[in-house]
């Protein structure tokens, strides 16, 4: 009989160093930790805190670079530093890991299924019609929909909602005791996300596996854990039952983390620099008025013996206006076409129809010279700063080169001084002037992206996933800084996320977007406290708050599956399915916006409970 109170995992006074080009990294400082059956543990901290490594050296799967000492048990046995042969017999089988990218982590040129089923011949030697029941069951279990047809695809057909359940599948086929889970979320939009952390819950419950779960959000912590670890610079700072640290974390670290996080429940923390009012001059007009702007990309769909083209519609008709010194809030899942916008209103992208007017001029119809001059005034922050900065020039280089373009006259000594003022004013040293992006951290890069947008004081910022990719304090202090140079510079912003907690602190109006369409307009508070769109209402509902008490009794609006292909015309109408014509290249009928209260648009749609009724028997 198996003693259900005896640890499944246990650590003791781990440490993990690795040998690099500049001396030794201590990544991991004697740390000691212990997971029970049934027990979600979490451990939370910043990017190379060592939250990752611990986990991988009980997998034998550290860097060549890397060494472990100490003791890792699972079920009383010691594994750490096994060889490859002994340790197969346990990882893979009883201890399994879901990696963050599961694009990575599946093999690109095999089947689903093959990779399912090579994982039951190596640990249950389970082949054939057998082997391929079990993968469907469990392909079904994490509520992959077609799932025989599932097991013949590719990885890179599928949607990263999809990829992620097929890794907890795969996880799962062995009914492990233990699942380790490493940043499992963070690649997903939140609705995926509410999913994928749904079903890691219920097959908790129903196989008693216990769950490591890695990770950087609270929210998602408050939500999972019954128990937490919090690390920084690769030691435990605090641990405890998850109620307690959240209700009253001792050490300082983890109330930083805490108070960094996001509400999506409270728009402005104390302490928190907040959103202004916006300050009404004059006439207030518009600064930036898009009317009805559609971006097509042809795409070629094969279809009988000949492939034809059909039209993706990234961007469908889509209509707002922005005026001087507010931030507009544009939000939707990955490929509903907030970026595609974006670009296509800096003609980074060609637009198919429409006009975007700029200060009484329509950008899309200028010349390209004219349109150069404009670029002075519209400036954008993109989400990786490292993909979108020279890694050959300096950051001071970097930063100065848009006065090279639009200040040609100034002297070399007079862009130095401009660009150490604006380094300060972003929080970077100006001493670092002549260092390389490689040199700096993710958030000092993305400062670096905010003074170069910043250095002509533009009138419009795009940020596109500008703080997306950080850790949660830099994050905090990033949105802080776009906020105290609004106020200083008065600009407007167009601030692109898929995470609405960020943009309920930061925007003063919010356009939804679903598939290249808009379902919902309004006042930041009209949006949150009143969302009215059973889309708007979903997102809202699938977003984690950083509180247990709240978090783990709250009932949530789901809506089932991934978000469809947007090439089936019908996908259009999943929120009115009483004008739907059957048919994928039909001519569908187009939802109007209605205005419900004043400023307040929303797209028609059927009533919110025959929408996720009928989710739930799709």
């Amino acid at each position: 009989m198996t003693d259900t109170t005896a640890p499944i995992f246990q650590v003791e006074d781990l440490n993990v160093r690795f040998d690099t080009p500049d001396g030794e990294v201590h990544a991991v400082r004697g740390i000691n930790l212990e997971i029970k059956p049934g027990e979600c543990l979490a451990v939370v901290g910043e990017s190379g805190s060592g939250k990752s490594q611990t986990f991988l050296a009980a997998m034998g799967l550290l860097a060549s670079n890397g060494k472990a000492e100490g003791s890792i048990k699972y079920r009383g046995q010691e594994i750490l530093n096994l060889p490859p042969r002994k340790l197969n017999a346990v990882r893979g089988k009883s201890m399994t890991m879901i990696f963050q990218d599961p694009l990575t982590s599946l093999t690109p040129h095999m089947r689903v299924g093959d990779q399912l089923k090579e994982v039951l011949g190596v640990h249950m030697n389970l082949k054939g019609d057998a082997a391929e029941q079990r993968c469907v069951e469990w392909l079904e279990r994490v509520r992959i929909p077609e799932a025989a047809r599932r097991l013949k695809q590719f990885p890179h057909e599928l949607s990263g909602g999809m990829r992620q359940r097929v890794m907890i599948a795969m996880a799962m086929l062995c009914e492990p005791d233990l699942l380790i889970a490493d940043e499992p979320t963070t690649a997903l939009d939140v609705t995926v996300q509410a999913q994928v952390l749904d079903i890691m819950d219920e097959l908790k419950d129903e196989t008693g596996a216990a769950i490591a779960l890695i990770t950087h959000d609270m929210g998602v912590v408050a939500r999972m854990a019954d128990r937490v670890q919090v690390m920084k610079h690769g030691e435990y700072v605090e641990g405890g039952e998850v109620y307690d640290i959240f209700n009253a974390p001792t050490h300082d670290y983890t109330k930083m983390l805490l108070d960094a996080m996001p509400r999506i429940d409270q728009p402005n923390k104390p302490g928190h620099e907040t959103l202004p009012p916006r300050e009404v001059k004059g006439e207030d007009k518009p600064i930036l008025i898009a009317d009805d702007v559609k971006v097509h990309f042809p795409v070629a769909v094969s279809e009988g013996l000949w492939p034809k083209r059909k039209p993706l519609k990234a961007v469908d008709g889509v209509s707002f206006d922005l005026k001087e010194g507010e931030t507009f809030g544009i939000v939707g899942e990955s490929g509903c076409g907030k970026s595609t916008l974006a670009r296509a209103v800096l003609r980074l992208v060609p637009a198919t129809a429409g006009a975007v007017s700029w200060i009484g001029k329509d950008l899309l119809a200028m010349g390209s010279r004219e349109m150069r001059k404009s670029r002075e005034d519209l400036q954008i922050v993109f989400q990786d700063p490292l993909a979108s900065l020279n890694p050959r020039m300096t950051i001071g280089a970097s930063i100065a080169e848009p006065m090279l373009t639009f200040r040609k006259s100034m002297k070399s000594a007079e862009r130095e001084a401009e660009v150490k003022a604006m380094m300060e004013r972003v929080g970077l040293d100006p001493n670092m002037i002549n260092r390389y992006p490689h040199e700096l951290s993710g958030g000092q890069n993305q400062r670096v992206g905010i003074a170069r947008a910043m250095i002509l004081k533009p009138k419009l910022v795009i940020c596109d996933e500008a703080v997306s990719a950080l850790d949660v304090s830099i994050q905090a202090q990033i949105i802080e800084l776009l906020i105290g140079l609004q106020k200083d510079f008065g600009l407007s912003m167009l601030f692109i996320s898929h995470d609405l907690s960020v943009v309920r602190e930061i925007s003063h109006r919010v356009m939804v977007l679903y598939l290249g369409r808009i379902v919902e307009m309004a006042d930041r508070d009209a949006i949150y406290d009143d969302a009215r769109h059973p889309y708007t209402k979903a997102l809202i509902s699938a977003v984690p708050i950083p509180d247990p008490e709240i978090e783990k009794n709250r009932e949530r609006l789901k809506l089932a599956g991934d978000l469809p292909s947007p090439m089936d015309s019908r996908a259009q109408l999943r929120f009115m399915k009483s004008k739907l014509i059957d048919d994928p290249d039909a001519e569908q009928y187009r939802p109007k916006l209605i205005e419900v209260a004043p400023g307040h648009w929303v797209a028609e749609h059927d009533p919110a409970e025959a929408v996720l009724n009928a989710d739930e028997e799709a």
